[in-house]
């Protein structure tokens, strides 16, 4: 089931994050991690990682993730 509009984004929180991986261990498809373990966003979320990145958003400890509509 495709949502309307167009394709979420994820947003970090730079401040709030502590580079804990845990948003590149549910969102793999979609997040990377850099040197330091910070995250990196890969584009926007599709339909079918939908799922996927709202479980990310719930899971990270620091709440430094953000799901925005497309």
């Amino acid at each position: 089931m495709r949502e309307r509009g167009a394709d979420h984004q994820l947003r970090v929180d730079w401040p709030a994050c502590q580079a804990r991986g845990v948003c590149f261990e549910l969102l793999p498809e979609l997040i990377e991690l850099d040197d330091w373990g910070y995250p990196v966003v890969g584009g926007p979320v599709t339909p079918e990682l939908l799922t996927a990145a709202r479980a990310a958003v719930h899971g990270c400890p620091r709440m430094a993730l953000r799901l925005l509509p497309g």
